[in-house]
């Protein structure tokens, strides 16, 4: 098998709020990936209110659409920090969920997707498809209104946004970035199934209980999720943001595909919880693997015995690939993470080989 040139990575953890990013220089970023505290959603009413003091005056008046605009005003200030940081060609991905919610008695949905959308294409960025992430529920309590009358119902929100914008045109790429880029290729059914525009993934669940957390929810999307984002939107070796880190999915997600990352929370609990889980991150990284490389040979067996053989070879790999574009995937495997002197987190790599069995 081929040498793959295998990148050491490092990832920052800022105690710090991300309406201004300090810690970050400008054209410094290749993707954020983030989702945010969703305004209009109970349970981030009190960091809304801790960041402006007419969110509270709104809500206590019930004037929902001005707590509405008060709340993404101060997202707004984030949106403009990641224009900043990003590099020319870089990708802003924001999870978002609109919201319902009675005000004064009355029924409303706050459509949290769109004020975004309107902000960021002000700011300078460019709209790119989207993509609905459907969080299917089989409650039978899950239906809002009037039952089985008509005109009080209210149809039930089971989906959120994956809003995708780009800072500037296209990318342009180094002679160096474009043979890492073709490392950073993804399998022909892969591509297939990650650009549909719909998602059909299970939430992460949000309610935990850890020492040291001052909330016990968040807006974690599962590893699956960010996985799959941060392959489709950056190549290795590239910096991957989350202003809103949380548990630190991003961060584990951007680890695990050979990325750096920097996240940002106001919560030193909860980054403390994101810590920890990059440390073990060697546990997940096997596994994740040789699941991908296993998918991708169940695929390539079915699609040859439907009598469509598959004419290119991967030439770290020597299995068979649909596409030209995939002969120069490869991998890399966790080798070890520790802990830096300035508190960062680094990543050493082996080469992945898909004949390492999965402990």
């Amino acid at each position: 098998m081929k040498t793959v040139l295998v990148p050491n990575t490092k990832h920052y953890l800022h105690h710090s709020d991300s309406r201004r990013m300090k810690a970050l220089s400008s054209e410094s970023v290749d993707l954020v990936l983030t989702s945010p505290p969703y305004p209009m959603v109970e349970m981030w009413d009190d960091l809304f209110k801790s960041w402006d003091k007419n969110t509270k005056k709104f809500l206590t008046k019930n004037l929902g659409n001005d707590a509405f605009e008060s709340m993404h005003v101060q997202l707004d200030l984030v949106w403009k920090e990641c224009y900043r940081v990003l590099r020319p060609g870089g990708i802003l991905l924001v999870n978002i969920g609109d919201a319902t919610r009675s005000i004064g008695g009355e029924f409303s949905l706050f459509s949290n997707h769109s004020r975004i959308l309107q902000v960021c294409r002000n700011l300078g960025f460019t709209s790119l498809p989207d993509i609905l992430w459907r969080k299917q529920t089989n409650s039978p309590t899950k239906f809002m209104g009037s039952g089985m009358f008509p005109v009080g119902a209210y149809v039930t929100y089971e989906h959120e946004y994956i809003l995708v914008f780009r800072r500037g045109s296209l990318r342009k790429y180094s002679k160096e970035e474009v043979e890492i880029r073709r490392n950073s290729a993804f399998f022909w059914e892969e591509r297939n199934k990650w650009f549909s525009d719909i998602w059909e993934l299970k939430g992460e669940r949000q309610i935990f209980k850890d020492v040291g957390a001052s909330r016990e929810r968040t807006a974690a999307f599962p590893l699956e999720f960010a996985y799959r984002l941060v392959n489709m939107f950056s190549i290795k070796g590239d910096t991957v943001l989350d202003p809103f880190l949380g548990t630190g999915t991003t961060s584990l997600a951007a680890l695990l595909s050979s990325r750096n990352s920097v996240g940002f929370d106001l919560d030193p609990g909860i980054l403390s919880i994101a810590r920890k889980k990059l440390l073990s991150a060697g546990g997940v990284s096997s596994k994740l693997l040789q699941n991908r490389v296993q998918s991708h040979l169940e695929f390539a067996a079915e699609r040859e015995a439907n009598g469509k053989k598959l004419t290119h070879t991967n030439k770290y790999f020597n299995f068979p690939v649909v596409t030209s574009q995939e002969k120069q995937l490869s991998f890399e495997l966790v080798k070890e993470v520790y802990e830096n002197e300035d508190s960062s987190v680094q990543t050493t790599y082996f080469p992945f080989d898909a004949e390492i069995p999965v402990k």
